[in-house]
């Protein structure tokens, strides 16, 4: 079963990472090109556990659809979505967070298994893996600028307040 693992580092605080991670609404604006649409189970606003969410998206040439359940999730460090239905044999997504100092670690743990026994094999390994990662590294920057540009502006704002307190 192939596995990525990536790890990002951003200069955010550990709950904006993390509430970025699973807002629905952010991350069909954050891959751009796949089209992604939440059409099911929920569809907008931040997903918690025990919720499914399907996803419809073009990827490679065609249109697909996802489901995926958040299986488990303690907030704001850890969730896991698992597929429930969608072109893989079987996926499951560990988005994981570390606070350190004034970043956030967050790190991606993807596995998946294609069908098609032997084929799906030699697939993943010749494409599908890479296409993966590229995908998760793109929605990875996404929410890596969003976060980063959210806490400068609290930031440029917060002493703004100040100065305007002192005069």
């Amino acid at each position: 079963m192939p596995e990525i693992q990536l790890t990002t580092v951003i200069k955010a605080d550990i709950q904006t990472v993390f509430d970025l991670s699973r807002d629905i609404d952010f991350h069909q604006k954050s891959v751009p090109g796949t089209g992604e649409k939440a059409i099911a189970g929920r569809t907008s606003g931040l997903i918690e556990e025990g919720e499914t969410v399907t996803w419809r998206a073009k990827h490679l040439g065609i249109y697909q659809t996802l489901t995926v359940k958040i299986t488990s999730m303690e907030k704001p460090f850890y969730f896991t979505d698992i597929m429930q239905k969608g072109a893989f044999k079987s996926m499951e997504h560990q988005h994981i967070f570390r606070q350190q100092a004034e970043n956030t670690v967050m790190t991606d743990i993807f596995e998946f298994h294609s069908p098609y026994g032997i084929i799906g094999k030699i697939f993943n390994e010749i494409f599908l893996k890479s296409y993966m990662k590229r995908f998760l590294l793109k929605h990875n920057e996404q929410i890596k600028i969003a976060a980063e540009y959210r806490i400068q502006k609290e930031d440029r704002r917060e002493r703004s307040e100040r100065q305007n307190s002192q005069y």
